[in-house]
């Protein structure tokens, strides 16, 4: 390949960067993951002769879909993360407005809830929901990467489909809506008002946190008396700062100087229906949070 070949291949490769990071990051949740199998793409297709590639964009879908689904299944090999809900790799942008590399990544409400939900799927399940539901690939195209029928395929995706639904994971679209909620949940929880604290959230409630494998795992709590007595108890001593995470509005816990927790509310109707909450010390140390300063 020649050195204009080369740059003409990186040109039209670029020219479907931004869309494959979003396949790749609804896949693995996962922003260093998903650029890791972005780059990884960009290596084989350098490697293959383009002149013989039809549709570049649905043949990078695949071969990106291809090491995501391998990925997925050496996690569970692995068994790396404890047992319990994982809670995926999370967005965190000041509460004033997102980073546009964070808007392209995040579009069509990608939030942190249903990755939560899609960490519960198998990994064939995710890949056929993610490029189906979410990037309307064709069940012929998605059963090759399976290694299923097209049939299988759909069922796969039909599978998922009803444990999204299953779960509240919409949130409503206005940010202000969404930022009157969560702040007077923070402040009955940092005044201690246990009843403030059942006003603003769903019966139905539901609380996911990640704590890492040092600290017993995750912990799934359900109903609004249980999450306000776990919010009176999880508050004290916090620092709480707004923060947008996966393009809802959350909060960054502060301990001693020291992030603790970013978690991100699911409002819905008004009333918080989920708070999904990464709490590993190990994972948060990662982020880049002088963001919110």
């Amino acid at each position: 390949m020649t050195i204009d070949e080369r740059d003409w291949l990186a040109e039209r490769f670029e020219e479907h960067r931004v869309r494959l990071r979003a396949v790749a990051y609804r896949m693995l949740g996962s922003v260093t993951e998903a650029d890791d199998a972005v780059q990884e793409a960009w290596l084989r297709l350098s490697r293959t002769d383009a002149s013989e590639v039809e549709n570049l964009g649905g043949w990078l879908t695949t071969v990106v879909a291809r090491i995501s689904l391998n990925t997925l299944r050496a996690r569970k090999v692995r068994r790396e993360e404890p047992l319990g809900v994982r809670v995926p790799e999370p967005i965190v942008d000041p509460i004033g407005g997102m980073d546009p590399e964070h808007e392209a990544l995040l579009a069509d409400s990608v939030g942190l809830a249903l990755l939560v939900v899609l960490e519960t799927l198998s990994p064939s399940e995710r890949i056929a929901f993610v490029l189906h539901d979410m990037f309307a690939v064709p069940f012929d195209d998605i059963a090759t990467i399976v290694e299923r029928s097209p049939e299988a395929a759909r069922q796969l995706a039909s599978r998922a489909r009803r444990r999204v639904q299953g779960e509240s994971t919409v949130p409503d679209p206005d940010l202000a809506t969404q930022r009157r909620v969560a702040d007077a949940f923070l402040a009955a929880a940092r005044e201690g008002d246990f009843e403030a604290l059942l006003e603003v959230l769903d019966p139905d409630v539901i609380v996911r946190a990640d704590f890492g494998p040092q600290a017993g795992g995750s912990r799934e709590v359900r109903g609004a008396r249980a999450v306000a007595g776990q919010a009176l108890f999880y508050s004290r001593g916090l620092v709480m700062r707004p923060a947008l995470v996966n393009g809802v509005v959350g909060a960054v816990g502060i301990r001693d100087g020291v992030p603790f927790s970013i978690g991100a509310f699911t409002v819905s109707g008004g009333k918080i229906v989920a708070l999904d909450m990464l709490v590993n010390p190990e994972r948060i140390r990662r982020f880049d949070l002088t963001i919110l300063d």
